[in-house]
């Protein structure tokens, strides 16, 4: 078993951290200059650095901790299939921008394809079902919008799932992989370095604790951009978590990947002998309660008898907006500073995504899909709103709210600081960054850990 107990308390552990060796990288000690550098060790950042390195430049990765951070957390689906996101997408910004939005994550789907054929992470062509256990008219459109953009999917009545669904629409030919033993593979092939956190950046210099880095382009792929201003990503965007279980000792695999669209929808997938059960999520600092696992717990009892736990961790999950990832240039005022951030549940579709979309803009050539993934986009009647609902859950915890005993403020920009008792963190209700008992920072965008604020 992966989960083990530390003084009666689970110890937090993904399915992917305990079945992958991670390559150490050394920590930057010195001077240097080089035409690119990435900020952020995850599958977006490594991504970024391997196109660009692919289109012959010279680029080095810099890391706070140790790469994998976010990435090891994933369910690691490999799919365009994004919820109802072609329906909201044509909605709002009209059907050409759904497409362009599909031929981006196709692209990206086929990139995958060609690289994992070169590395052994598990890769393994599925079948991708979004299902409803309702009536569900959204469902019902999202399916239409599709078959109107001439994408093969498929309605189904009924699935291989232990309950009944109403309905599902089926995406042949996605994939499901390794998502660390793919990324170590591909940082081997880069100039990393870990432990080398960025202090302060300033036009084209970066300040790091023991060098200072000059370079033409810089990519903040740092899952939150902690960089306030230019951008204001914190007026953009919030945090969720969601959480998995792992389950072992299956009477029978459950093939294809699922997303339930219902408030209370549970995800799943396989994993050599080991099915993933993920849901029972909620915006970051605001489930104080706990027993998010509990209801997990609960579903995989009832749904498939006499398994067994083998893991179980959680996510952290930037989400935009209008669902759609930032990616493009940070803002108006840096010409040479570039953002991937935003993508949701499908961090890792969105990664490759902002990679190709990056390293392409970057390099100066065209791409046709960066425009709807633009960070300086517009659509201004949905955005009001969704601003104006991050300002407010801002003001709430710049007052206070409900809170930890002692009042914690938050090193980012002073919100009032949550306890999670389902992890023994606390968590900012505001923009999503976490701390460790001891008051570490375990999530951004806060640079700063308690105890030094």
């Amino acid at each position: 078993s992966h989960t083990v107990r530390d003084r009666g308390r689970f110890i937090l552990s993904s399915i992917w951290t305990e079945t992958a060796r991670p390559p150490h990288f050394a920590a930057l000690e010195k001077d240097c200059k080089t035409d690119g550098l990435v900020i952020g060790g995850g599958m977006a950042g490594c991504l970024c650095a391997y196109q660009l390195v692919q289109r012959g430049m010279d680029c080095m990765l810099v890391e706070a901790d140790r790469i994998g951070g976010t990435t090891k957390n994933t369910t690691a689906k490999l799919t365009m299939q994004h919820g109802l996101i072609y329906r909201d997408i044509a909605r709002h910004f009209g059907r050409e921008s759904a497409l362009l939005y599909w031929q981006a994550h196709a692209a990206a789907l086929r990139e995958f394809a060609r690289l994992c054929a070169r590395i052994d992470c598990d890769y393994q062509p599925q079948d991708s079902d979004v299902y409803s256990r309702r009536e569900s008219p959204a469902l019902e459109e999202e399916f239409r919008t599709l078959e109107r953009m001439g994408a093969p999917v498929i309605w189904k009545d009924h699935t291989a799932l232990p309950f009944p669904a109403q309905a599902a629409v089926c995406w042949p030919d996605q994939a499901m992989f390794h998502p660390l033993k793919f990324l170590h593979h591909i940082a081997k092939e880069l100039k990393v370095y870990e432990k080398s956190r960025v202090l302060h950046v300033d036009e084209h210099t970066l300040t790091l604790e023991n060098g200072i880095v000059k370079a033409e382009n810089i990519v903040f792929a740092t899952h939150y951009p902690f960089v306030n201003v230019p951008g204001y990503y914190f007026l953009k965007m919030h945090q969720e978590r969601s959480y998995v279980l792992a389950l072992a000792d299956m009477e029978r695999e459950l093939r294809g990947m699922y997303l339930g669209i219902d408030t209370d929808g549970l995800s799943f997938r396989n994993w050599k002998g080991h099915l993933l059960i993920g849901g029972a999520g909620h915006r970051t600092g605001e489930k104080t309660t706990g027993g998010q696992y509990q209801k997990l717990w609960h579903a995989a009892q009832k749904y498939f008898p006499g398994c067994r736990e083998s893991a179980r961790w959680s996510a952290q999950d930037c989400m935009t907006l209008d669902q759609i990832p930032y990616i493009g240039r940070y803002g108006h005022t840096r010409k040479n500073w570039y953002v991937a951030t935003g993508f949701g549940k499908w961090g890792m579709t969105g990664s490759m995504t902002a990679a190709m979309i990056l390293s392409d803009i970057i390099s100066g050539r065209d791409n046709p899909d960066a425009e709807i993934f633009s960070p300086q986009r517009r659509n201004i009647p949905q955005e009001a709103g969704s601003a104006a609902n991050e300002i407010g859950h801002a003001i709430r915890g710049l007052v206070g709210g409900k809170e930890v005993q002692k009042p914690v403020r938050c090193t980012h920009l002073g919100c009032h600081l949550t306890w999670n008792p389902e992890e023994q963190v606390y968590e900012c209700p505001c923009h999503g960054s976490r701390f460790d008992e001891e008051g570490r920072v375990i999530d951004g965008p806060a640079q700063k850990d308690l105890s030094t604020s």
